[in-house]
């Protein structure tokens, strides 16, 4: 499910941007670009959002600027920055080659690097802007989830409409097989009789195979019977609280499968007509449902 959310904060003598987006996904991808001058943010970033998403493509960036007056005790490393800048035009000629344009660097994200800016005591600071960022997170993610949730309503409204449709589709197919069973028993009957006709004799018992053949054939009570009880199973997934993605996504390949059978069975106008019907609104069904976490 996608979602969004943007955050400022300060703290421990620095400030901060939040940037996380998501986009859906059949798996957890986090991918995180933050400062690695700060040891373990990464890891406990990481850790936070591991508990608190299951499934989506989440992107996050956080940069970090150190406030002027601690800035003043900052030093650069000459080596390092020059080894950070030859670096970077490395990467820049090597996208111009294949045609790649890159955003231009700030000296904000060359000062993230790691030894271009050396400080005394940075243990002890960076353990303290650690630890405000973590606390600061929590808000941000309770924003990020805010959206989400805002859009998992609509996205429910849609899904919702889409399975009382496949329902009134299903309920059209019944009454389509009933009509479709009585004009199939004249034509049985006009077809049997010009058989009898044309032949001396025929064995009963290969009579009633062959008749009892057919009626498996062509007969959509099962699969009617299938399609309402996927119908329950939508609504009931759609009622819970926790992630039903990956149900979902099974549940619509059964939805198909049921509606194909059904058409390869109908032998009858109105009824291939109400399973291709199926067929559609179930395809964009399974399209919603991709973004379902």
């Amino acid at each position: 499910m996608t979602g969004f959310a943007a955050r400022k904060g300060q703290g421990a003598g620095a400030s901060w941007v939040w940037d996380l987006r998501a986009v859906n996904g059949k798996g957890l991808d986090l991918r995180l670009r933050v400062p690695d001058w700060i040891d373990g943010l990464e890891l406990a970033l990481r850790g936070e959002l591991q508990k608190a998403l299951s499934r989506g493509n989440v992107s996050l960036t956080l940069r970090v600027t150190r406030d002027p007056s601690e800035a003043e005790a900052l030093r650069l490393n000459p080596v390092a920055l020059q080894a950070v800048l030859a670096a970077l035009a490395t990467v820049d000629a090597a996208a111009m080659q294949t045609g790649v344009t890159l955003s231009q660097s700030t000296p904000v994200d060359v000062l993230g690097f790691r030894g271009v800016v050396e400080t005394g005591g940075a243990e002890e600071d960076y353990a303290g802007l650690r630890t405000a960022i973590l606390a600061d997170l929590t808000p941000l993610l309770q924003d990020f989830n805010q959206m989400r949730a805002a859009e998992g309503a609509a996205l429910a409204a849609v899904i919702s409409a889409q399975i009382e449709r496949i329902a009134l589709l299903a309920a059209d197919a019944r009454l389509a097989a009933d009509a479709r069973r009585d004009a199939q028993s004249g034509v049985l009957q006009t077809q049997l009789g010009r058989i009898l006709d044309a032949v001396d004799s025929i064995e009963p018992a290969r009579l009633a195979q062959e008749l009892a053949l057919l009626a498996v054939k062509t007969d959509v009570t099962e699969e009617l019977d299938r399609l309402a009880a996927h119908v329950e199973a939508a609504r009931a997934l759609l009622a819970e609280t926790g992630p039903v993605g990956r149900k979902f996504d099974f549940l619509m390949q059964e939805f198909m499968r049921e509606a194909n059978t059904l058409c390869s069975k109908s032998q009858d106008i109105q009824l291939t007509r109400i399973g291709l019907d199926l067929k559609t609104v179930i395809d964009q069904m399974r399209e919603q449902v991709q973004n379902v976490e």
